[in-house]
């Protein structure tokens, strides 16, 4: 079994696909993004179809080394009209389609057969929101019985939102992962969770945060358990942003939005947030302090250490009079998920 050696749960927005762009060519090899459609809800297939070239041609563009497109959120009435808009990128680009045990019987079948004729295999996205149950597995058993072995599969166990209140997630997964692994002669598996909080104003009343990255080590706990598969496990998580974010509806032409923002940062054991402004006489103070708070933390790996630590550095840096360089939500999330995905390429075994 091969693989990438990291998964991260994308939307396709152009925050995610800037990142992408702007990663190192050493470390974009090692990534195979999972995509995620937004909620698309009641647009007519005409409408659809143009909905889906602007959110997927640019994430399209920048997954040369592959990975794989979802659309999670659409409705019953979208599927045949999902599937043909979609498998253009994967006939014609690199991508794989997704399907997963609680589709409807009609999503199987087209991404069955999309992943048949790109011969780019299917990935088989598997949720665990909780407790594994023992039914799902011969769920994926019949999914899996109409791909028949000509088509390669690649694993996608998805534990949602994993955070400290979910103390047996490793556990969880390890049941999930011994019932699913003898299913199929998999190309590849990986285990992915969201451990990016869903931040409030409140939590930022004192200007950071401090959140556990209990998926990682949820990761390493499954990694030491003796399987087999364990070794082989590659790692996911959904970046910078909660899990809940993937299901945001797009909202065209919205002005305002709340007067803050998220600056982040990773470490080995946690992501650290500090508290932007988006508008204020005390904005570019207030951004340029957060920033160069982020610069001082003991954790951090330097501005040579990828794009996302070359902007904090050159915010940091900054001068007072002119907000040029400070940012905005977009440009937060971008720089967020840049130093993220470095720094868990290079942490990964391998890496």
């Amino acid at each position: 079994m091969s693989g990438p050696l990291y998964v991260p749960v994308l939307p396709t927005r152009p925050h995610a696909a800037g990142a992408c762009r702007r990663l190192r060519p050493d470390v974009l090899a090692a990534v195979r993004p999972l995509w995620n459609l937004p909620p698309l809800p009641g647009s007519a297939s005409e409408t659809l179809a143009a909905l889906v070239r602007k959110y997927v041609a640019p994430v399209s563009a920048v997954s040369r080394y592959g990975g794989w497109i979802d659309a999670p959120f659409g409705e019953d009435a979208q599927t045949g009209t999902l599937a043909e808009a979609l498998s253009v990128y994967c006939e014609l680009g690199w991508l794989s389609p997704v399907t997963g045990p609680e589709r409807s019987e009609a999503q199987q079948v087209a991404a069955v057969e999309t992943g048949r004729r790109c011969r780019r295999g299917l990935g088989v996205r598997v949720r665990v929101a909780g407790e594994w149950d023992s039914r799902v597995g011969e769920e994926v058993r019949s999914l899996l019985a109409r791909c028949g072995p000509e088509i390669p599969v690649d694993l996608l166990l998805d534990m949602g939102a994993v955070f400290v209140d979910r103390s047996d997630a490793g556990k969880e997964a390890l049941r999930a992962l011994d019932a699913l692994m003898p299913l199929a002669g998999w190309r590849s598996a990986a285990l992915l969770g969201g451990g990016f909080p869903r931040v409030t104003a409140d939590m930022l009343e004192e200007g950071t945060w401090d959140e556990p990255r209990t998926e990682w080590r949820m990761w390493h706990e499954v990694r030491a358990s003796g399987r087999a598969y364990a070794p082989l496990l590659r790692y996911g998580d959904y970046g910078t942003q909660s899990v809940a974010a993937l299901a945001q509806v797009p909202v065209t032409g919205r002005k305002g939005g709340p007067p803050w923002g998220v600056l982040c940062y990773t470490s080995d054991d946690s992501y650290l947030l500090f508290k932007m402004l988006t508008r204020g006489a005390d904005r570019v103070a207030v951004n340029r302090s957060a920033a160069r708070r982020v610069i001082e933390l003991p954790e951090f790996r330097g501005a040579g250490a990828g794009q996302g630590e070359e902007w904090l550095s050159a915010c940091a840096h900054g001068p007072l009079w002119t907000g040029e360089g400070t940012g905005g939500p977009a440009e937060w999330l971008r720089a967020g998920n840049l130093q993220h995905m470095t720094y868990v390429v290079q942490s990964l075994p391998g890496g």
